[in-house]
Formats: C-alpha cells, sequence, structure tokens
C-alpha cells in the first residue's frame, strides 16, 4: 500500500507541476469551441451539430497526451502542445468553411468535420506520442544520418515516375484516398542530416575565424563548410528543375544557411550561399516557363489581373476587404482566392477575422519559435541543440515564406501554412517536428533513453 501510494502521491505532484499547460490547453480549446460556434451559426445548414463529435475527439487526444506527459513526468517544454492546438483547431476550422465538399457524405458515411484534416491531425498526435514515449535514443540521429538522407531522396525519386500530378507538377504519392507530400518528410531528414553533418565539424570553428582557402582563384570557406554549401545548392536546383517545387527548394536552402552560420558563426558563408542561390534562380528565370510565371506574378500582378496574377490580385483585394477586424467567420468570400485552403490560408484569415485575427496567429508561430529556441538554449547537448535549432527554423521559415508569398513581398513559393493549412504529409511531419522538440526539452529523462 505504502508504495501504490507513493505512486499516486508523485502522479499528483507531476499534474500539478504540469498545471500550466492544462491552464492553455482548456484556453485554446474554448477559443476553438467558439469560433466553431461562429462559423455553425452562420453557416445556414453546411455545418452539423453533430459536428460536436469530432470536437470532443479533437479535444480528447490533447487532454490524453498532456495528462500522459504530466504522469511519466519528465518536464518537457509546456507551451508547445497548446500552441499546436490553437494553430490545428483555426487550421479544422477554416478547411470546414473554405472546402465544405471535404466534409460531405461519401458512400453513405459521414466523415464529419473536416474529416480528412481531422484524420491527419489524428495520425500526427499518434505520432507525436510514439516519438515522445518509445524507448529510443536521439544519438540514433547520429548513427542513421546516411540513411536518413537516402530515405527521403528515394521517395522524392519515386514521385517522379510514379507521384500523382496537380497543375503540372508531380509532388504527391497516391495512399489510397489520401494523397502524400514526400518533400513534408525530406525537410525533416534533411535537417538531421545538416545536425549530424555541421556538428561533427562544429570543432573546426575555433580555428576558421579570419580562414579561407583558394578554390579556382577565389577566397571560399573550406571545403567542410564549402562543399554542402555547393551540394544544399545542387538539391535546390534540381527541386525546381525536375519538381518545379520553388518552396521546397527555398526552405531546405534557408535551413542550411541558418544552421551554418549557427555553427560557423561566420555572416560571410551565409553571404556565399545566398549569391550562389540568386544567381542558380536567375539563371533558371531565364530558362524555366514556370519559374517566370511565378515572378511575374510577383512583380506586377495587375499586368495579367484576370491570367497570371488572377490569385495574387484577388488575395489583396481579400485582405483589403478584411480590414482591422474582418468581415466574420462565413460572411467574407475568401473562395474567390484560388487555393485559399491550402495556400492561401493566411489570406482566408485575414479577410474574415481581420488584421487582429492575422496578428494573433502570427503571434502564435512567434512564440512556438521562440519556445523552439529556448529548448536549445537550455540543453546542455550541442547535438541536440543543434537539432532544435534547425528544426524550429523548419518551422519559422515556413511561416516567413508563406505569410511574404502570400502578401506579395516575395514570389509565391506554395508552402504550406505550418498547422494551420489542409495538408495531411505536413500535418503529420509538423507534429513529428513537435515530438521531437518535447523530446529534447524533457529534463528528466529516464536513463534508458539518453
Amino acid at each position: 500500500m505504502s508504495k501504490l501510494a507513493h505512486a499516486s502521491r508523485t502522479a499528483l505532484n507531476h499534474l500539478a507541476d504540469r498545471s500550466l499547460e492544462l491552464e492553455l490547453l482548456l484556453t485554446s480549446f474554448l477559443l476553438f469551441v467558439l469560433n466553431l460556434a461562429t462559423l455553425i451559426l452562420n453557416s445556414k445548414g453546411n455545418i452539423q451539430w453533430s459536428d460536436m463529435g469530432a470536437i470532443s475527439l479533437f479535444v480528447a487526444l490533447f487532454l490524453l497526451l498532456s495528462f500522459a506527459l504530466a504522469v511519466r513526468g519528465w518536464g518537457e517544454d509546456q507551451v508547445l502542445i497548446p500552441i499546436v492546438a490553437v494553430l490545428t483547431g483555426f487550421g479544422l476550422v477554416l478547411t470546414q468553411r473554405l472546402e465544405p465538399d471535404l466534409v460531405t457524405r461519401y458512400g453513405g458515411i459521414y466523415r464529419g468535420i473536416a474529416h480528412k484534416q481531422m484524420w491527419w491531425i489524428i495520425n500526427g498526435i499518434l505520432l507525436l506520442t510514439v516519438i515522445s514515449f518509445a524507448p529510443w535514443q536521439l544519438r540514433w540521429f547520429k548513427n542513421y544520418r546516411y540513411s536518413w538522407l537516402v530515405l527521403g531522396l528515394s521517395l522524392i525519386g519515386m514521385t517522379f515516375f510514379w507521384g500523382s500530378e496537380h497543375n503540372g507538377v508531380r509532388l504527391w504519392l497516391v495512399l489510397g484516398v489520401f494523397q502524400f507530400q514526400p518533400v513534408e518528410l525530406l525537410k525533416i531528414f534533411l535537417v538531421i542530416y545538416l545536425t549530424t553533418y555541421l556538428w561533427e565539424h562544429q570543432g573546426m570553428k575555433c580555428q576558421m575565424v579570419g580562414v579561407t582557402e583558394q578554390h579556382w582563384g577565389l577566397k571560399l570557406p573550406p571545403y567542410p563548410y564549402l562543399l554542402p554549401i555547393l551540394l544544399m545548392w545542387g538539391l535546390t536546383i534540381i527541386l525546381i528543375i525536375i519538381q518545379k517545387d520553388l518552396g521546397a527548394a527555398t526552405l531546405f536552402f534557408t535551413i542550411f544557411l541558418v544552421m551554418l552560420y549557427l555553427v560557423t558563426e561566420r555572416i560571410s558563408y551565409v553571404g556565399i550561399g545566398l549569391i550562389v542561390f540568386f544567381l542558380g534562380a536567375y539563371g533558371l528565370y531565364r530558362i524555366f516557363n514556370h519559374v517566370q510565371v511565378r515572378v511575374d506574378a510577383w512583380y506586377n500582378p495587375w499586368l495579367d489581373p484576370l491570367g497570371k496574377g488572377y490569385q495574387m490580385a484577388q488575395a489583396l483585394y481579400s485582405l483589403a476587404s478584411g480590414g482591422y477586424v474582418g468581415t466574420g467567420l462565413s460572411l467574407g468570400d475568401p473562395t474567390m482566392v484560388p487555393e485559399s485552403h491550402t495556400d492561401f490560408a493566411l489570406i482566408a484569415l485575414g479577410e474574415e477575422m481581420g488584421l487582429l485575427g492575422t496578428l494573433g496567429v502570427l503571434l502564435c508561430y512567434l512564440l512556438f519559435t521562440l519556445r523552439g529556441y529556448q529548448i536549445a538554449l537550455h540543453t546542455n547537448d550541442s547535438f541536440q541543440q543543434l537539432l532544435a535549432v534547425g528544426l524550429t527554423t523548419t518551422i519559422a521559415i515556413q511561416v516567413l515564406l508563406i505569410t511574404a508569398g502570400t502578401t506579395n513581398l516575395v514570389p509565391l513559393t506554395g508552402i504550406t501554412l505550418p498547422f494551420v493549412s489542409y495538408g495531411g504529409s505536413s500535418i503529420v511531419a509538423n507534429f513529428v517536428i513537435v515530438g521531437v522538440l518535447l523530446r529534447i526539452s524533457a529534463t528528466k529523462k529516464s536513463n534508458r533513453v539518453l
């Protein structure tokens, strides 16, 4: 009995220690329910009150995950999961609002609220749970770095031969009734590979201050840093040429430059990388039509507002009509923007929730980024520190690129808004990132899983 009583007291103490996460989760659930209730009242029958069952499942999964983490008592970060709950809640509401066809009856079976998005969220939470609780070791990333990279590149290669084509681009592998985008997994595998490579060479940092080598008659970084720049440049160019994926190419190269700077603390290396990237991008602009279309639509969407510039022109009109407080959920017309539930989810938020609602969502991403970097600062393991920075930067750069692209500050890259945009592969990959960050943030790890 004494052992049982001690275990009960320990569990209660752990629950009390994790009370902040519970309070934040309850607040996020309240916001989700209020948004959905507003949508139901304004939807004129597109949404059924029976969808409350899906809401209950959404809430229960996050609460169970939080409870399990509290009982285990490893001291994981308490802010990441509530932020993810807020963002995924917005994503479910937006999907329900923008794409009602995704929630109709198929084969006599009612799928419920944003059924496909909900299905991927369930899988994402389950995968996050496995990553958090399975007895695996973070150092396995070091031992199998080439395996991860080869797996990711192989999946990309499979899309070239067997991928599903959409708008002239092969980016998806078909899994039954679902489509999966392998590039979302590649971004994680690439961060793991870059982390292991740069971690192994970070000991050179003290010797590299002011040091360059002569390559092709130019003063450039030594080979351990120059070769990754060239390899990443090559991967970027290949993605643009073969898959026409400007977003993934830009994302990968930006992540690499951030991690390179973190290890070397040499802004000149980042400058060299940017010069190489822009030279390659300019060459591709001159050669490939799909690159020219993206850039021309960004430079002057009003030159062809009913053709190449239609999507961006409609997006800017949509933002303008939203004003400061928005039109209200279901009271605007964001579906006039093509792909409003994927690439332009932020624009839909801007029209119906206004500037204030959009800034609130962006603030959540800012808090997520700061928390991720704080996790990196608090860990004593240099490998885990670099890994946390790389994974956090992956989310942050996605948000920056899609925000700048949809507001016409940079050419549109086609990257999804993490946790919010409709897209299963993106949802699952981002939950994997959160799971690894939680694992790194644990302050009281078991001896079996150091």
